[in-house]
């Protein structure tokens, strides 16, 4: 083939996109291409286009034209937010929810500004995650700091579970079992009658490990948490299928647009981007420069509807931004012999 430097790298780019596209989510050793920043997708063939267009190119300007398009579903981009407004919440019944992955839990940080953070969010329910300390080897040492939640949230009742917790000013009318095995379902019962929320606290396990990519244990890591990733999203699918309430499913997927895996999430729920009102939403390294990648999601089964939507910035306190919502019930939500499945309450409650 001959031709320009931007026809080569127009080719180039879409024998990277064909590739990405045939083995993303279906070959474990792709989730690290995968990782690569979602903007990038649509960035690259624009520029390509751009370059094309200027050096009069119009084999290298349809090439980059047809892989920015077929790419345009990895890129994370969200024209729906630009035009999408948020949704008139009831007078009342309304919930206030925050999800958040709190980086091992203060292990870095000071726990009071870190407490007291989580006090002026003042939300109605907490679904958090990474409630461990990092051993700095791929495992975790769960934690016990009941004493102190109990102190700062009096209102609240808390449910501890697999390094996870929820926390709800509302009743709990149950805690559920679930087979997603970093997930904690809690279901609420909305004040005044008006229904049961089920709640999904999500911690899908993070790709790789960081060490070096020279060792052979860097690849059986990656290998082994596609498998456990996978067993994770199936499980989250069957929790989520039987559930024969609304549920607002949140918390720490690990999975970008960019990421194979992105389409488990889609059959999960309606996504609440778009009220986000931005065109590329991040939630992950919230420091300027960084913010590239969306790692944390809020979806909605039917019976649930979101209001609002936004991320807040952590502060410091950790590399993932807060996600905040408000959510209510379009409906009472129905009472089925399938609430048989509803088991004892987990690990610890506080008062």
């Amino acid at each position: 083939m001959t031709g320009g430097p931007v026809l080569w790298a127009a080719v180039a780019w879409a024998v990277f996109l064909g590739a990405h596209l045939a083995l993303n989510g279906r070959w474990w050793l792709w989730l690290l291409p995968s990782l690569l920043p979602p903007p990038l997708f649509a960035a690259v063939p624009a520029a390509l286009l751009v370059l094309a267009w200027a050096a009069g190119d119009g084999a290298a300007g349809a090439v980059a034209g047809g892989a920015l398009l077929l790419g345009a579903r990895q890129c994370g981009l969200v024209p729906g937010a630009l035009v999408r407004r948020p949704a008139r919440p009831p007078e009342e019944g309304t919930v206030r929810v925050v999800s958040w992955n709190t980086q091992h839990w203060c292990q870095s940080t000071d726990p009071d500004p870190f407490y007291a953070f989580l006090r002026e969010l003042d939300a109605d329910v907490y679904l958090l995650q990474e409630y461990h300390h990092d051993e700095f080897d791929g495992t975790y040492r769960l934690i016990d700091d009941e004493r102190r939640l109990r102190a700062t949230f009096p209102g609240h009742r808390a449910v501890i579970a697999r390094g996870l917790i929820t926390l709800s000013r509302l009743p709990v009318a149950a805690t559920v079992e679930t087979a997603a095995r970093r997930t904690l379902r809690v279901d609420l019962e909305l004040p005044g009658g008006r229904g049961r929320l089920a709640t999904f606290n999500v911690h899908i396990p993070v790709q790789l490990r960081l060490i070096s990519p020279l060792r052979a244990e860097f690849y059986r890591a990656v290998r082994t948490r596609a498998g456990d990733r996978a067993r994770e999203y199936a499980g989250l699918a069957r929790d989520v299928a039987g559930c024969p309430h609304p549920a607002l499913i949140a918390g720490d997927f690990n999975t970008t647009a960019a990421i194979g895996d992105a389409r488990h999430i889609a059959r999960l729920g309606a996504d609440a981007v778009p009220l986000t009102g931005r065109l590329c939403p991040t939630s992950w390294q919230p420091r300027p420069g960084l913010r590239w990648w969306r790692l944390d999601w809020v979806l909605t089964t039917p019976g649930a509807r979101v209001h609002s939507y936004r991320f807040r910035d952590p502060r410091g306190l950790s590399d993932h931004s807060v996600q905040e919502v408000t959510v209510s019930l379009t409906g009472p939500g129905p009472r089925t012999p399938a609430d048989t499945r509803l088991r004892p309450r987990l690990h610890s409650e506080g008062t």
